[in-house]
């Protein structure tokens, strides 16, 4: 077997936009760049600094990334175009880190990034076979057609085989939403920031049972991005080093055969995650219990608590008894999950997903998601990012310096300095100021008619 590459890769820059209703009120040309241009800026690096470009989306034409990648500059450098499902954004980290790890290049921009249609997941593609049509026989043969959307009903089928084999009950997922849109009130890129009661959870309308629709992720529109450097890379920009987020361990797995045997929870990936997430805290040498913040993949509520059984954070069979012990939030005795407000409140634009949970964990380390969401005392957090079909990408992150977050308390005026920005980007959604985008633009390769409209359309918008 040929050696494996040992450099560490660091992510320097991160970058959101705000996540919204897919009404094409935003293109993805102007998404993708301002989540570009932010993480730039976060990095203190230009559009010449970068080696490799991936951009990552599930809906769009190919080279869609070109689209994006072009108004920085047209500098030759590679661009990859990935999908892998609802884990594509991460997926793309995946790609960067190996690359990075490899020493095939010291610096990769990823950019996620979707424009998605109203309603429920629907496939574009009616005239071939779908990647989902074996596990969807498998479905209707052991559960029997339905007209709800598809993803509802295998994650409430997962739900459902969690209760009949370790008791819990409705409202534990219900209580797991209450929590996430509870959460959601302080991200300022969340598409919906209300939060409810769990009665009123439990009213809305049934989607499939036991999931109503304040359980289930809405679809959206949205971009998130980062930069990612090797060692050398970062070594040369020292001033970097208190911001810098080391990749500490990763794995990005596929099915087992696991998949196909009738159980409701290996459908959606129980089995994958499991074996990823061991697989990845190996690599970083921690356990779970050394986790104290994590972003998981809530695309459904049922998800979440499978996830907290699949990813090690309880015994076997007692993540509804760790949902009713308040241990999933604030002043609980686990991790945090999803301080963002996780999938159902925040959003899920496919592509943007898996940068925007890397976007908060990021911010969570470095101490400046200090709006009241902040997991404090945190050295070591976990991103869970899964796609049907299947693929799942855990990554965990510990700070370079290696200090835990409220050891660094950066400053208000710290932070809005080392952002770029001017203003701290984890507890405030702005538009990038196209003055700003200029500055990360390559000042050797840059093509102003690559731009179309879009530094007019965010002039409009400040």
């Amino acid at each position: 077997m040929a050696p494996r590459g040992t450099t560490p890769a660091y992510v320097v820059g991160v970058g959101l936009t705000k996540f919204l209703k897919p009404r094409r009120t935003r293109e993805y040309p102007e998404l993708g760049f301002e989540a570009g241009a932010k993480a730039m800026l976060d990095a203190g690096i230009t559009y010449d600094d970068v080696e490799t470009g991936i951009a990552c989306y599930c809906y769009g034409d190919t080279t869609s990334g070109q689209r994006i990648f072009y108004q920085f500059g047209m500098s030759t450098i590679p661009i990859y175009n990935t999908n892998n499902a609802c884990a594509t954004g991460s997926t793309g980290l995946h790609m960067a880190r190996t690359l990075v790890r490899n020493g095939a290049v010291d610096c990769v921009l990823v950019i996620g990034f979707e424009q998605m249609s109203p309603g429920s997941i629907k496939s574009v593609w009616s005239d071939r076979p779908s990647p989902m049509g074996l596990s969807t026989a498998m479905m209707e043969d052991t559960h029997g057609k339905h007209d709800s959307p598809r993803n509802a009903q295998y994650f409430g089928n997962a739900g459902q085989e969690y209760m009949d084999k370790y008791g819990a009950k409705a409202e534990d997922f219900a209580e797991i939403a209450r929590i996430s849109h509870e959460h959601s009130q302080r991200n300022p890129y969340a598409q919906f920031q209300q939060k409810y009661t769990l009665e009123e959870i439990l009213n809305s309308t049934m989607i499939h049972p036991p999931l109503t629709k304040l359980q289930c992720s809405p679809t959206s529109d949205g971009a998130g991005a980062a930069v990612i450097c090797s060692q050398s890379f970062l070594d040369a920009r020292p001033h970097l080093k208190t911001k810098a987020i080391l990749m500490a361990g990763q794995q990005l797995m596929t099915d087992s055969p696991q998949l196909y045997s009738k159980s409701a929870m290996d459908l959606v990936g129980f089995d994958m995650t499991a074996r990823c997430a061991k697989a990845a805290m190996k690599e970083a040498g921690v356990t779970p219990k050394d986790i104290n913040v994590c972003e998981l993949h809530d695309c459904f509520s049922t998800n979440e608590l499978i996830l907290l059984d699949g990813l090690g954070f309880c015994e076997p069979g007692k993540a509804h008894e760790m949902v009713r012990a308040g241990d999933i939030t604030y002043g609980g005795n686990g991790p945090i999950i999803n301080p963002s407000g996780g999938l159902i409140s925040k959003g899920h634009p496919l592509g943007a997903t898996g940068l925007a949970q890397c976007a908060e964990l990021v911010w969570q380390l470095r101490g400046w998601a200090n709006n009241g969401r902040l997991a404090k005392d945190t050295e070591v957090a976990l991103q869970h990012n899964l796609g049907l079909g299947g693929a799942v990408v855990v990554n965990v992150y510990k700070r370079a310096d290696g200090k835990k977050n409220t050891d660094a308390s950066p400053s208000a005026e710290e932070i809005a300095k080392s952002s770029g920005v001017g203003y701290n980007p984890a507890i405030e959604a702005r538009y990038v100021n196209p003055d700003d985008a200029q500055k990360v633009r390559s000042k050797q390769f840059k093509e102003e008619y690559a731009l179309g409209d879009t530094v007019e359309k965010l002039q409009a918008r400040l």
